[in-house]
C-alpha cells in the first residue's frame, strides 16, 4: 500500500513538474514573440524608411507586425470548415504581411552580410578605373614619344641633305655642294634643339613614371589592408592627383588631346554603407533572405502556439456557467485532434419539442470569445486545453445529486446574472 502511494505521489509529482514547466514555457513564449516582433519591426522599419517617410514607415511597420502576431494567433484558434472566407481573409492578410516584413527586412540583412564584400568590389572598381587611367596615360605617352621622335628623324634628315647639298629650297650656291655651311649649320641646330627637346621630354616622362609608381604602390597598400584606411585612401588621392596634374601639363605643353580622367569619389563616399533598392533582387543573398524569413517564421509559429485570446480567465461563476452549458449537450466524441468535440445543434427531438436552447449556446459563444473552445465547423465546436482542468474542477466540486432541471435551473439564474452584470 505503501509503496503505491508513494508511486502515485511520484506520479503527481512528475505531473506536476511537468504542468509547471510547460506553463512556464507558455508565459515565456509573450515575452519572447514581443522581442521577435520588435527585432523584425526594426530591420523592416530601416529597409522601409529609405523609401518613405519616417513617421509612415513606423505606421506601418507597427501594423505589419501586428497584423502577423494577431492573424497567426487567429487561425490557432479557427478552423476552415468553419468560415472558410473569414480563414482565408486572415491567411492572406497574414502572407501580405510577411512578405512585406520579409522583403523590407531583407534589405537590412543584406547590407549587414554584402558590407565586407561591398568594400572589396569597390576596392576592385577603384583599381580598375585607376589602371584604366594609367594605361590610357601610357598609350597617350607612347604617342607624344613617337611624335618627338619622329621631330628629331626629320631634323636629323634635313641636317643630313643639307650636308650633301640635296635639301630642296636651298640657294643656287649651296646645291649639289658637300660641306658644312650656313645652310646645314641652320638645320644642325634645329636638329640639335630637337635632340635637347627629346632629352627633355624624356625626363618628364621619368618623373611621371616615378608619380605612376607611386601611385601603384600607394593603391596597392590601401588594397591589401593593414593601415588606417582613411589615412591610406587618402595617400590613394593625393598620388592620382599629381599622375593627372603632371599628365595634363604635359599634354597641353605639346599640344596633343588629354586623357579622360575617372572622378575618384571622396572616402566617405567610398564607405558608404548599402543605400536600399529594388536591385537587390536582382543578386540575392540567400543568406539575408534566410534570416530575414527565420525572425518571422520564428514569430510566427511562436504566436500560433500560444492559442489563447485576450479577455483573460474565467471568473467563479463563469466557470460554473461553462461547465452547466457545456452539461446541456449530449452528443460528445474525440475528433482527429484528439480534442472532445461537441454538437451544439439541437438534436431531432429537441426540435421536434420546441426546445430553446439559448442558455447551452451563450455558455458556447462564451467560451469561444474567451479562446476556451474552438469552434470546428457550423454544427461542432471542440475543447481548447485550457478547458479541461476547469470542466475537471467542476466535476469535482459540483454536487452529484444535483438533478437536469436544478441544473437548468442554476443556468438560467447564472446566464441571467452575466447578461445583467
Amino acid at each position: 500500500m505503501s509503496r503505491a502511494l508513494s508511486t502515485g505521489g511520484i506520479g503527481n509529482l512528475l505531473n506536476a513538474a511537468q504542468t509547471t514547466f510547460v506553463g512556464l514555457l507558455r508565459v515565456l513564449s509573450i515575452p519572447i514573440v514581443l522581442s521577435l516582433s520588435l527585432a523584425s519591426g526594426y530591420t523592416t522599419y530601416y529597409g522601409m524608411a529609405h523609401f518613405i517617410t519616417d513617421w509612415i514607415a513606423l505606421i506601418v511597420t507597427i501594423a505589419v507586425q501586428s497584423i502577423m502576431v494577431i492573424s497567426s494567433l487567429e487561425l490557432a484558434t479557427s478552423h476552415w470548415r468553419a468560415n472558410i472566407t473569414r480563414y482565408l481573409a486572415t491567411c492572406a492578410a497574414m502572407i501580405v504581411a510577411l512578405i512585406v516584413s520579409v522583403s523590407f527586412s531583407y534589405f537590412k540583412f543584406y547590407e549587414f552580410s554584402q558590407r565586407d564584400n561591398l568594400f572589396i568590389d569597390r576596392q576592385n572598381a577603384l583599381r580598375t578605373a585607376v589602371d584604366g587611367y594609367l594605361d590610357a596615360v601610357t598609350a597617350r605617352k607612347s604617342e607624344i614619344m613617337a611624335v618627338q621622335q619622329s621631330r628629331v628623324d626629320e631634323a636629323h634628315q634635313r641636317t643630313t641633305s643639307a650636308f650633301l647639298g640635296t635639301q630642296p629650297g636651298m640657294p643656287e650656291g649651296y646645291r649639289n655642294n658637300v660641306g658644312k655651311g650656313p645652310v646645314w649649320e641652320h638645320y644642325n641646330s634645329l636638329y640639335e634643339q630637337a635632340q635637347a627637346d627629346a632629352k627633355v621630354l624624356t625626363q618628364r616622362f621619368a618623373d611621371l613614371d616615378l608619380r605612376v609608381a607611386d601611385l601603384r604602390k600607394k593603391l596597392n597598400g590601401f588594397v591589401m589592408g593593414g593601415q588606417d584606411a582613411k589615412a591610406a585612401y587618402e595617400t590613394v588621392l593625393d598620388a592620382y592627383q599629381h599622375v593627372q596634374g603632371g599628365f595634363e601639363a604635359l599634354a597641353a605643353e605639346y599640344a596633343v588631346a588629354g586623357v579622360a580622367a575617372p572622378v575618384l569619389a571622396s572616402f566617405a563616399e567610398f564607405i558608404r554603407p548599402v543605400e536600399p533598392s529594388f536591385a537587390m533582387w536582382k543578386n540575392v543573398s540567400y543568406f539575408a533572405l534566410s534570416c530575414a524569413l527565420m525572425v518571422d517564421f520564428f514569430t510566427l509559429v511562436l504566436s500560433y502556439k500560444l492559442e489563447f485570446s485576450a479577455p483573460g480567465p474565467l471568473t467563479e461563476e463563469e466557470e460554473e456557467l461553462a461547465y452547466l452549458g457545456m452539461r446541456q449537450f449530449s452528443e460528445f466524441t474525440i475528433n482527429r485532434n484528439d480534442e472532445l468535440e461537441v454538437v451544439i445543434e439541437k438534436t431531432e427531438l429537441e426540435r421536434a419539442r420546441r426546445f430553446s436552447d439559448w442558455n447551452r449556446m451563450f455558455a458556447v459563444a462564451l467560451l469561444l470569445n474567451r479562446g476556451y473552445l474552438r469552434k470546428v465547423n457550423n454544427r461542432s465546436v471542440e475543447f481548447a486545453p485550457n478547458l479541461y482542468p476547469i470542466i475537471a474542477n467542476r466535476m469535482r466540486m459540483q454536487p452529484a445529486t444535483q438533478t437536469p432541471a436544478e441544473e437548468e435551473a442554476r443556468l438560467q439564474e447564472l446566464v441571467t446574472r452575466k447578461l445583467h452584470g
